[in-house]
């Protein structure tokens, strides 16, 4: 199961870390868009995480990641680390089993983990995520994979939103980036966080942004979800950012993952039906749906559209807009 040319690697990573030539259980575990090979062993009668990289190219090299799990498990944010090598690509962790997350308990508990992740100390600035996704967004334009009759709205606010929403210092944090079920993994007690492959300083509503998607139904359970977050109640120009950054991921999420189903070829057709927003995502936190297929991944991307379409008619929309100018004209 674990390839061949890795195989001595673990057995010194075991050796070293528990004394033990082998593994006496395994199971590889697939969910998640993960390129790693990912594993639950059993040693001496106790399970752990495997995380095996196989991949040579540079984006997947550990040396950052690999730190910022360390700093989160250090903080009690992720599982503890028992063994990780930055040269060989493996690491070790403690195993989580996970228990069902109810919405009520994450809306508590996840704001309240991710206000402590952003308090961790500043992980280097190496992505500037607005701008990147912005260039993801500018290539979809470009190969018009969508007819106009669908995008020209769509491009037309996310470019009002894009150029007014703030780049702003006091707002990067440590951040995850990747806060999807898949990565978050509650023990029938608290949560924790998992694969933090794309973790970078990053502007502080998007991890709150990704896990509302989940968790936060309506106005009042944003409220809670912020207040949980802050420690005390949002004002109306944080309501408005989280407000905005949560349209920019609807459209940086439609393109991304229509993008990867045109890139195999597989055909898109602007008719067909697209499922419920909130139905697909209560799926996809209890378990029942996963990304990796393509079909998956381009209802994933309609529905987001669809979203992005509903709340810019919204009166909503326009107040979080002025709000968001207003504030920093001042």
């Amino acid at each position: 199961m674990i390839p061949e040319a890795k195989q001595s690697l673990v057995r010194h990573a075991l050796q070293k870390t528990f004394g033990a030539s082998n593994y006496e259980e395994i199971k590889q575990l697939t969910a998640g868009l993960s390129t790693a090979l990912i594993y639950c062993i059993e040693v001496k009668g106790k399970p752990y995480l495997l995380r095996i990289i196989t991949s040579e190219h540079t984006m997947h090299d550990p040396t950052h990641w690999f730190a910022w799990m360390n700093a989160g498990a250090e903080a009690g944010l992720a599982p503890r680390v028992h063994y990780m090598s930055i040269v060989d690509r493996i690491c070790i962790t403690d195993f989580i089993e996970a228990k069902p997350f109810t919405f009520s308990k994450a809306r508590v508990q996840l704001p309240q983990l991710i206000s402590n992740l952003h308090k961790l100390p500043p992980f280097p600035n190496r992505v500037k995520y607005l701008d990147v996704a912005d260039g993801w967004v500018k290539k979809f334009q470009a190969a018009k994979t969508l007819p106009e009759s669908i995008t020209d709205e769509i491009f037309k606010q996310y470019n009002r939103v894009f150029a007014i929403y703030p780049r702003n210092t006091d707002d990067m944090f440590s951040s995850h980036n990747d806060l999807k079920p898949e990565n978050i993994v509650f023990d029938g007690v608290r949560p924790w966080l998992v694969d933090w492959e794309a973790a970078f300083l990053n502007d502080r509503y998007h991890d709150l942004a990704v896990v509302a998607n989940f968790v936060v139904m309506n106005e009042n359970d944003e409220v809670e979800f912020l207040y949980n977050y802050f420690g005390k109640e949002a004002n109306e120009y944080q309501h408005a950012r989280f407000f905005l950054m949560r349209q920019l991921l609807h459209i940086y999420y439609l393109v991304m993952f229509m993008s990867i189903v045109a890139s195999k070829g597989k055909c898109i057709d602007p008719e067909e039906a697209r499922p419920d927003f909130r139905d697909f995502h209560n799926r996809m936190w209890a378990g029942e749906i996963s990304l990796v297929g393509e079909d998956a991944k381009l209802e994933y991307a309609w529905i987001h559209l669809q979203q992005f379409l509903r709340n810019i008619q919204t009166d909503r929309f326009e107040d979080a807009m002025r709000t968001v100018s207003e504030y920093h004209i001042k």
